[in-house]
């Protein structure tokens, strides 16, 4: 992945970590739900992968290619311990 858009991606989570009374509040919201932790890691993971997919087209002028997706997948995947805590 090209190395701006990997800093670019490491912003995004950074920022998301960073607001985590927002994703206290929105898990406790939706706490009734069966899947709510499920629901907010995929609200989580899809403010990165925009960010990701935004970035993309931003910085390399394209959409990201497979290969470039696949490398994002396993650097979220590298930094799953930092969503684990978030609520």
């Amino acid at each position: 992945m090209d190395k701006i858009l990997k800093n670019k991606i490491e912003e995004k989570i950074q920022e998301t970590i960073s607001n985590k009374n927002e994703i206290k509040q929105l898990f406790q919201s939706l706490s009734s739900m069966d899947d709510s932790r499920s629901f907010v890691l995929g609200i989580i993971v899809g403010r990165i992968y925009n960010s990701f997919y935004y970035q993309s087209k931003r910085i390399l002028n394209r959409e990201p290619t497979a290969e470039e997706f696949c490398e994002f997948v396993e650097f979220v995947k590298s930094k799953k311990s930092n969503f684990e805590n978030l609520w």
